[in-house]
């Protein structure tokens, strides 16, 4: 793996907050909506437009690390600060305020694309960003994919489910899935759900609807009643 400055500086910067306990981690997954029943969430995200909703004020910029990195063609404009974090990027000039009607087209473009949408936690642990997120740019995703960092992001509350009498073993979840729980073996698709963070990428692209999401401490309850 090839140095990178970017990232050792922020690395340095968590593992500082982390020792000190400022933060329980540094981002946390929240699953997109068309992985929820449409009872419970709105799309694109109850829990992500809940963030917002709650917010004094939001506004819109662009992902620093793919405006960084430029190594693919995803939206740049995805990223949503909030409350102080977001007047203070407003008068820097580097977002604008947007409405929640904007801040849901975001949201759903993002998914369109497979970014993972992540909140970022500042030392105070409160979200300050919440951002869409590709595995080949963003520092978070890059640091534990590449330094096996699995401590800094948070898992989301909900793991993938398979049914395995339904699944077309295409591979299309394969592609989608940025954390490796998804691999094709002989032709057919393998999941580890220990490996799922919860993300919900893989629902809204199955063309046999053959994955849904549930409770992370239901399937956790159920292996323990198992064992």
């Amino acid at each position: 793996m090839r140095y990178d400055g970017f990232l050792e500086k922020r690395l340095s910067i968590y593992d500082k907050w982390l020792a000190e306990k400022k933060v329980p981690y540094t981002s946390k997954v929240i699953p997109v909506g068309e992985s929820l029943e449409a009872k419970q969430w709105v799309l694109p995200t109850e829990q992500a437009l809940g963030f917002l909703r709650n917010a004094r004020i939001f506004a819109l910029g662009d992902c620093d690390c793919r405006t960084r990195y430029k190594r693919c063609d995803n939206p740049v404009e995805t990223c949503l600060f909030l409350n102080d974090f977001a007047e203070f990027m407003i008068k820097q000039g580097k977002a604008r305020e947007i409405d929640l009607e904007k801040a849901e087209e975001v949201l759903r473009l993002a998914d369109e694309h497979g970014l993972v949408h992540l909140t970022l936690y500042s030392p105070e642990q409160y979200p300050y960003c919440l951002c869409s997120c590709c595995s080949c740019c963003c520092h978070d995703l890059q640091l534990l994919i590449n330094y096996k960092r699995k401590d800094l992001i948070a898992r989301s509350e909900y793991v993938a489910r398979d049914n395995s009498d339904d699944c077309l073993h295409c591979g299309a979840c394969v592609d989608r899935c940025v954390f490796g729980a998804r691999v094709m073996k002989d032709g057919l698709m393998k999941f580890d759900p220990d490996a799922c963070y919860g993300c919900g990428l893989c629902v809204s692209t199955c063309p046999g609807e053959a994955i849904d999401m549930v409770f992370r401490h239901q399937v956790e309850k159920a292996r323990a009643v198992e064992d």
